[in-house]
């Protein structure tokens, strides 16, 4: 996946942060892949999942509390995971 089109999703028209996001996007290809998810840049469900984790870390980068925005993207992530790890292969075999 392009910086540009994580940047797009993010909103971020500038350079400025550019290195940082490459390095969420390397921390969050790093979380998906000790969860169980192998690197596939081919699902929509796998850059949907990463494109979540940068935003999420891009704009919390300070101590989350607990029943704030976490918990949303927590039930969101954990759903796609699910998706990606038992049903991912069956998809792409379809397409």
């Amino acid at each position: 996946m392009e910086l540009s089109e994580i940047k797009e999703y993010i909103r971020v028209d500038y350079d400025d942060d550019d290195e940082l996001i490459e390095e969420l996007k390397g921390a969050a290809e790093e979380y998906l892949f000790n969860a169980g998810i192998e690197v596939n840049y081919k699902s929509r469900l796998y850059k949907l999942a990463i494109k979540m984790l940068v935003i999420h870390w891009y704009e919390n980068r300070e101590t989350v509390l607990i029943g704030s925005l976490s918990k949303s993207i927590e039930y969101s992530l954990a759903a796609i995971l699910k998706q990606l790890r038992y049903c991912g292969e069956n998809y792409e075999a379809k397409q």
